[in-house]
C-alpha cells in the first residue's frame, strides 16, 4: 500500500511538472492555483506512504526507495514554506521536475540498498539520513531560487517583454528565498555529516577520508559553508551567489552519485 499511495502522490507531482513547463512561456493564476492544490494533495500522499511504511516495520532507510521518496518530500515541504511566507509559485518551475524525478524514481519496485557493515546504533543512520536530507532539500531550494534570478536578470537587462518576468517575483525577493534558503539548511548538512561520521566510526572504527563518497561530500559541505560565509559576511548577492548555488547543487549531485562507486558507502542491487 505505500508504494500505492506514492504512486498517487507521483500523478498529483506530474501535474507540477506539467506547470513548470507551461510557466516558462506564458502565466495562468488558474493553472498556478491547480498545481498548488495538486501539489498539496501529492504532499498528503506522499506522507501517507511514509508514515505507512513506517508502521509496516519494513522500512529501510539506506534504500534509494526511502532515500528518493524522503529527499522528495523534504524538498516540497520547503516549498510550502516559501509559498507561505512569499506566496508564489515560481520556485516550483524547478523544484516540481526535481520533485517528480526523485518520486519516480521510488515509485519503481526493484530498488538498490546502501551497503554498510553492521551500524550498532541505528538511530545515529536514520538521524544521518533524515538532517543530511533536510540540508539536500534547502539546497534544491536555494538552487532553484538561483536558477531563476539568472532568467530573470537576463531577461531584464534584454529589455524583452516575457510573460516570465511578470511571473516571477522580484529579484531581490528571489535573492532573498535564495539566502534563507541556505541559512535553514547548511545546520542541517553540517549535522548530517556529523552524525554521518559516527556512524562510520561504528560501523568501521574510523572515518575513510579517501573514499569518493567521504570525499565528495566533504567538498560539498565546503562549497556550501563558503555560500552562506560570502552570503553573510562578503556580502554576495545576485549573479555571483547565485553561480556558487549553482555550483554547490552540481557538488551535491556527485556527491550523491558517488554512492554507486565508494567502496563503503555505495548502492547495490538488493
Amino acid at each position: 500500500m505505500s508504494l500505492l499511495w506514492l504512486r498517487f502522490a507521483l500523478a498529483c507531482y506530474f501535474v507540477g511538472l506539467i506547470y513548470a513547463f507551461f510557466a516558462l512561456t506564458r502565466t495562468s493564476d488558474l493553472f498556478s492555483r491547480i498545481a498548488f492544490h495538486a501539489a498539496s494533495l501529492g504532499m498528503v500522499f506522499h506522507f501517507v506512504s511514509l508514515v505507512e511504511l513506517f508502521l509496516s516495520g519494513h522500512v529501510v532507510w539506506a534504500s534509494v526507495h526511502n532515500g528518493e521518496s524522503l529527499l522528495a518530500f523534504f524538498s516540497m515541504t520547503f516549498f510550502m514554506i516559501v509559498y507561505a511566507v512569499y506566496q508564489t509559485t515560481s520556485p516550483g518551475v524547478v523544484v516540481f521536475p526535481i520533485v517528480f524525478f526523485l518520486t519516480f524514481v521510488a515509485a519503481v519496485d526493484e530498488q538498490p540498498v546502501l551497503l554498510t557493515a553492521f551500524v550498532q546504533h541505528k538511530g545515529w543512520l536514520i538521524a544521518h539520513i533524515i538532517l543530511i536530507f533536510t540540508g539536500y532539500a534547502a539546497l534544491v531550494l536555494s538552487f532553484g531560487a538561483s536558477l531563476l534570478y539568472l532568467l530573470q536578470e537576463r531577461r531584464l537587462k534584454a529589455k524583452k517583454p516575457s510573460s516570465l518576468i511578470s511571473f516571477l517575483p522580484a529579484l531581490e525577493v528571489i535573492d532573498q528565498i535564495g539566502y534563507r534558503s541556505l541559512l535553514l539548511g547548511f545546520p542541517f548538512m553540517t549535522l548530517g555529516l556529523i552524525t554521518g561520521s559516527i556512524v562510520a566510526m561504528s560501523a568501521y572504527g574510523h572515518v575513510d577520508f579517501a573514499d569518493p563518497k567521504i570525499l565528495l561530500s566533504i567538498l560539498m559541505w565546503l562549497v556550501y559553508m563558503v555560500m552562506v560565509f560570502t552570503r553573510w559576511n562578503s556580502g554576495w548577492r545576485g549573479r555571483r551567489a547565485a553561480v556558487l548555488a549553482t555550483f554547490a547543487f552540481a557538488a551535491a549531485v556527485v556527491a550523491w552519485a558517488a554512492n554507486y562507486f565508494s567502496t563503503i558507502h555505495r548502492f547495490a542491487a538488493s
